[in-house]
């Protein structure tokens, strides 16, 4: 897929995300998020059938009766987007580069909050922050995170997860939906994985290739690590080493999943051979489900 390929798409995605939050969001749209929590709204006498939880001891005594106190729900959402644009996405054997599928996936997700009414707003990292667009609401927000999904050309080539994840900690202060959209073949980070969950209802989005699962060559070749440039020798044609290379990437997941999970962070992966939007459809309705 070209880039005008993918702008065609992602054009079309205002359609896909209207079935997205109609077909799998619908109703109780909210409830599929930790969201932004409860709000403190009154204290009132307390009635028949209030949970005795809410009951104002302080304002009980004053009052010589008891009185509780009422929430209710904070009336918008801010969805925020952890957009990794390192070098290591810049492949891809499947239907889609891993690039792609992480601008697809981003701009769903977009789309789907402007649907709601929420706000949106995004990180985009490589070994550095390198764009920064704070939570809006609106179309004109939808129209600039897809320019700048498109468009933005990194200027690091390596990937720091944990530095864009200290800025949403430090900067993003009211609770959210953090969604995470990465390779994660970066340096560990999970106290800033922790940090962030503490304080919103996070999702990690792995972007993953069938050449992570299998190695792609039969023969002897060459590896170059597209962020440090470095090069180390494969031999495609021995199956021991087709064995180990799988065994490591099939660790590496599941460590990944474990450690997210540790830290109450749904999980989905995806791959350069899968539809993300079939992917993401399929996630929600497994977290309806839960």
């Amino acid at each position: 897929m070209d880039s005008l390929e993918l702008f065609a798409r992602i054009k079309n995605l205002p359609l896909v995300s209207s079935r997205l939050v109609e077909g799998v969001l619908s109703g109780n749209y909210r409830s599929l998020f930790k969201g932004p929590g409860l709000e403190f709204d009154e204290v009132r006498e307390y009635a028949e059938g209030d949970d005795s939880r809410f009951i104002d001891w302080n304002v009980s005594s004053r009052m010589g009766q008891p009185y509780v106190k009422t929430f209710r729900e904070e009336r918008e959402m801010a969805l925020f987007l952890v957009i990794d644009v390192s070098a290591s996405l810049g492949f891809g054997n499947g239907k889609l580069s891993k690039q792609e599928t992480v601008a697809t996936l981003a701009a769903l997700l977009a789309f789907s909050a402007v649907h709601n009414n929420d706000r949106v707003g995004a990180a985009f990292f490589s070994d550095r922050i390198e764009k920064w667009v704070p939570p809006r609401k609106g179309r004109n927000q939808i129209f600039r995170l897809a320019g700048d999904i498109m468009e933005v050309e990194p200027k690091g080539k390596g990937s720091d997860l944990a530095l864009a994840l200290r800025g949403v900690h430090e900067s993003v202060k009211r609770r959210g939906i953090c969604v995470i959209i990465s390779d994660f073949r970066t340096a560990p980070c999970w106290r800033e994985m922790s940090l962030v969950a503490k304080r919103h209802d996070v999702i990690a989005i792995r972007i993953e290739d069938p050449s992570d699962k299998d190695f792609p060559v039969p023969g002897f070749a060459q590896l170059r690590d597209p962020e440090t440039d470095g090069v180390l020798p494969a031999f495609g044609a021995s199956s021991r080493f087709r064995r180990e290379y799988r065994e490591f990437w099939e660790t590496h997941r599941i460590y990944w999943d474990r450690e997210c999970r540790r830290r109450g962070i749904s999980t989905l992966t995806v791959s350069t051979d899968d539809d993300p939007i079939e992917s993401l459809f399929a996630f929600f309705r497994r977290r309806r489900r839960r």
